[in-house]
């Protein structure tokens, strides 16, 4: 039997939108909730939709991060012209896609995975936002 086009064509789109598509999140346990290394925290901001925490895991994920820069942000105003981690832009990018290249960035580079997830985050940031060279 013969298909017709538009099934081979289907068929072979279909298959390139599955072998591109983003690898699914590793499945999330309790203990990645201490947040300890850059590891857990991308485990936590890409666990699957399917996963039982993952609603917990999200908002831990934005959560932590939320947190982590403000309060990096306030220590780079109390200290005056210090060297500042990562300059913000404006208008702000969502914090839902700057979470997404977070986990790519970690994921292409597995030797941060076991440092501090602050750590990680401050490193993503500084690369996707550096500040201006001053002069």
């Amino acid at each position: 039997m013969k298909f017709p086009m538009i099934c081979k064509v289907g068929a072979v789109g279909t298959a390139l939108l599955l072998a591109l598509a983003p690898s699914p999140g590793h499945a999330v346990s309790p203990q990645d909730f201490t947040a300890g290394t850059t590891g857990q925290f991308v485990d936590l901001c890409s666990a699957p939709a399917d996963s039982p925490l993952a609603t917990a895991a999200l908002d831990f994920c934005y959560g932590f991060a939320q947190g982590a820069v403000v309060v990096q942000l306030a220590h780079d105003a109390a200290s005056r012209g210090g060297t500042r981690l990562f300059c913000l832009p404006t208008p702000l990018p969502s914090r839902a896609q700057t979470m997404a290249e977070f986990v790519q960035w970690a994921r292409r580079s597995p030797a941060h995975m076991g440092a501090p997830a602050a750590d990680g985050l401050f490193r993503f940031l500084g690369e996707r936002f550096p500040c201006p060279k001053s002069r």
